[in-house]
């Protein structure tokens, strides 16, 4: 809905009476090529009527009278049709903050995440992790080779990150933070085209300098809408948290079974597609081991194929 619109819906909810104003000024100024005088509808509306659309920037100046500042929408607007030319404005998309809020059980996911990530650098914590960890893979390391074990792992943690973002991601919510701010470019872009028409057209300077504030009270409704799309952003790492809390104490484990307890014989090392045999610990891609590599395709693989399988889509949904 482009702001013409807006502001007509919002003159005929205010005063019934209007939308019968307005179809006398659009009848009117058919009549007389575009323009229309106060004199020519004075018997159709009140002169605080009037008044309101000079105001609003309905009506603007032309050569010889007035003239309505956006035909195109003015027709949409009294037509009933007036969501059919541009975007939806951004006050119409309501988003409650309580929607996208944290619980008091994804704070301390949070912080247990936290507390779990020094482990990555200091072994005392590593090896309490590791140990923890090994009493419930311990069985499955014995039972398989290591390669499996690790791809194993990459099986469940790739099964519970889709279904925690499935469960904890309100996708409705962050199409609606999508669908304000699409709303607000767009609104951007049609006023920029119709200030570019006025000045082709040689508009009055009043009229443009109408349309430079509407231009500057839309950028300043788009620097809040980013502003606001910090709750996108809360919404999205919602369910890294718990994934995070889930997967570390897993990858320590592994850490810690490969760095500090070793790997003997042919476990420590692996025949990889298109590497042939590696040791675990050898930089596969820069500096990153061969292990966190295999883990890492594996993970991407089964979690594609789980969210297909599972038919779970984790696109953004309109309002």
């Amino acid at each position: 809905m482009t702001r013409t619109a807006e502001k007509i819906d919002a003159l005929v909810r205010e005063d019934s009476s209007m939308a019968d104003a307005l179809e006398a000024i659009r009848e009117e100024a058919d009549r007389n090529g575009g323009e229309v005088q106060w004199a020519d509808v004075s018997d159709e509306l009140t002169s605080g009527q009037w008044g309101r659309l000079i105001e609003k920037g309905v009506l603007v100046d032309g050569d010889e009278g007035f003239e309505i500042a956006d035909r195109e929408a003015y027709d949409r607007a009294l037509d009933g049709n007036g969501d059919s030319g541009g975007a939806v404005a951004s006050a119409d998309v309501d988003i409650d903050d309580e929607e996208s809020s944290w619980s008091q059980w994804d704070k301390i996911a949070g912080i247990g995440a936290l507390l779990l990530m020094p482990g990555y650098w200091f072994d005392s914590i590593r090896n309490v992790v590791g140990g923890t960890i090994d009493i419930v893979l311990g069985p499955l390391d014995a039972a398989l080779p290591f390669y499996a074990v690790i791809l194993s792992v990459a099986l469940i943690t790739g099964l519970y990150s889709s279904l925690l973002q499935a469960n904890l991601m309100n996708t409705e919510v962050m199409g609606k933070y999508q669908e304000r701010m699409k709303a607000v470019q767009e609104e951007q872009k049609d006023i920029r085209q119709r200030k570019k028409e006025a000045e082709e057209r040689g508009a009055s300077e009043a009229e443009i300098e109408r349309l430079e504030n509407e231009l500057e009270q839309v950028r300043e409704e788009q620097m809040e809408a980013m502003a606001d799309n910090l709750g996108m952003f809360k919404e999205q790492f919602r369910p890294m948290v718990w994934i995070m809390l889930l997967t570390i104490p897993l990858f320590l484990w592994m850490y810690w079974k490969i760095q500090s307890v070793g790997l003997d014989g042919t476990e420590a090392t692996a025949i990889l597609p298109l590497v042939g045999e590696t040791n675990w610990q050898a930089g596969l891609v820069g500096p990153m081991p061969a292990w966190i590599v295999w883990y890492f395709l594996c993970s991407m693989g089964f979690s594609q194929l789980l969210r297909k399988s599972l038919n779970i889509d984790m696109s953004p949904t309109g309002a």
